[in-house]
């Protein structure tokens, strides 16, 4: 895989390590040791994803979450020596794709750096080819990989897009979070909802006229999920 990816983490042995081990699978790396560093980096260069530590001094990765996500819909990785679902919700609702707690398996994170950047160039990639979707008070934009609704447009980072389009792709039926986390991850559902729920969370502020009663994606309770068939 050819790729550029940013390293943001404190630990500069494991920055090395990481480099070292992504090279061998064709992932050229950069990294730096704090948030503002990054910022300026990804002001610099393209990168296909970003790898950014929770627990650094000064600008902590919640913070560099926030500001990366408020220019860009890069794939964002989350590191923390956390592995508490509290830290690992907020990352997901502010907008990180995915969560690794530290010690991880480098060929875990390896698989996972490739899933996320196979998935975002493919869905660009659809882009070219594709209409975009309208539904009742809804666009969806491939060219821009946005959703435009009544509360205005945004440009959704990839696990809130990709969850979006399937779910808009499978309109009226009913999806079980099963079937939502292993079209939208990419791997086997280990029944863990809290990943699907902050995406889902994420989207339903954007996109719908009342977040707190659903009229796009729908919640079918003790089953899953539902794009709304009458749009």
């Amino acid at each position: 895989m050819d790729c550029q990816i940013l390293i943001i983490d404190d630990d500069k042995d494991l920055c090395v390590l990481i480099k070292q081990c992504t090279a061998k699978e064709g992932i050229r790396a950069d990294y730096c040791h704090s948030g503002l560093n990054g910022l300026e980096m990804l002001d610099k260069k393209k990168y296909h994803l970003i790898l950014l530590d929770v627990m650094m001094p000064g600008m902590n990765g919640f913070q560099t979450l926030d500001k990366i996500r408020n220019k860009s819909n890069i794939p964002i990785l989350m590191l923390t020596a956390k592995d508490d679902s509290t830290s690992k919700i907020y990352g997901l609702r502010s907008g990180a794709d995915d969560y690794l707690a530290k010690p991880f398996n480098m060929e875990e994170l390896i698989a996972r750096i490739i899933s996320l950047v196979r998935r975002y160039t493919r869905f660009n990639e659809i882009q070219d080819r594709s209409q975009p979707l309208i539904y009742v008070g809804m666009s969806i934009d491939f060219d821009n990989r946005n959703v435009t609704t009544q509360n205005g447009t945004f440009e959704l980072p990839p696990k809130e897009f990709d969850l979006l389009l399937y779910c808009a792709r499978n309109q009226g039926r009913i999806l079980t979070k099963q079937q939502i986390y292993e079209a939208v991850w990419k791997e086997a559902y280990v029944y863990d909802d809290s990943n699907i729920m902050a995406i889902i969370s994420r989207l339903r502020k954007k996109i719908e006229p009342d977040p707190g009663t659903p009229f796009y994606i729908q919640t079918i309770k003790g089953i899953g999920y539902r794009f709304n068939k009458e749009v």
